[in-house]
């Protein structure tokens, strides 16, 4: 599908929804005189998850490019636990993600991924595993005397479940990214009481978790209209 059809998808609510998102960001990063790398990073992330709402793999491409560069952001405050995730976690699975949903589209004509069915075996291995690398990341963070280094293992195990989902192409990668998010919400907060230039950055997962709240919806919807076709 083109670039320019992808865009005529896109519903009024969810150009609404991209375009209070966009200006959010813009505003807060304006009055605190934020990063514009920052702000760059915020809203490439904010279109990631629309397109993601929707299925397109364009979408996990603008994900890829959010995950480098957040990684960047979390470098420089020093949240290697972010940066761990981001790295060795976020990013390959991102890029796996987009081989196999190019590789399962519903319709050619659409490039909409065909959604998976969630299995109760697929949860249970899902959340074992998040446990497990989290319970080693923590050690791997203590090392690095890791600032708020529970917060930051919460956001492992959360981002976890969420790209695992994302893999196996089911809605609840929604749910894991909007748990993520309210961890990241505390965790840049407490950023920002030190450093007021990180408010974009805080407002970004706040965004995000609107967005994320959105996604599960419309793949819940989706996955109806796939079955009824």
């Amino acid at each position: 599908m083109k670039i320019k059809n992808i865009f005529k998808s896109l519903s009024i609510f969810e150009i609404c929804l991209w375009s209070i998102s966009s200006l959010v960001i813009i505003i807060s990063s304006i009055v605190t005189k934020g990063d514009i790398f920052a702000t760059i990073t915020s809203l490439i992330g904010a279109a990631s998850l629309i397109f993601i709402a929707k299925g397109y793999p364009l979408g996990q491409i603008l994900g890829i490019a959010f995950m480098i560069m957040y990684s960047y952001i979390s470098y420089k405050s020093k949240y290697y636990g972010e940066l761990i995730c981001s790295l060795l976690l976020s990013l390959p699975m991102a890029v796996y993600t987009l081989i196999v949903w190019l590789k399962h589209p519903f319709d050619k004509k659409t490039s909409q991924v065909q959604v998976g069915k969630s299995e109760k075996k697929s949860i249970l291995v899902i959340v074992f595993l998040a446990i497990s690398f989290s319970i080693i990341c923590y050690f791997i963070l203590k090392i690095f005397n890791t600032p708020n280094i529970f917060v930051s293992t919460l956001s492992i195990t959360t981002s976890f479940i969420a790209v695992s989902f994302m893999a196996i192409r089911s809605p609840y990668y929604a749910i894991g990214y909007a748990l993520n998010d309210i961890v990241l919400i505390v965790l840049w907060s407490m950023e920002t009481i030190t450093n007021i230039m990180c408010l974009p950055v805080l407002i970004n997962f706040i965004v995000f978790l609107a967005n994320d709240i959105y996604g599960f919806f419309n793949w819940i919807k989706i996955r109806k209209n796939q079955t009824n076709l």
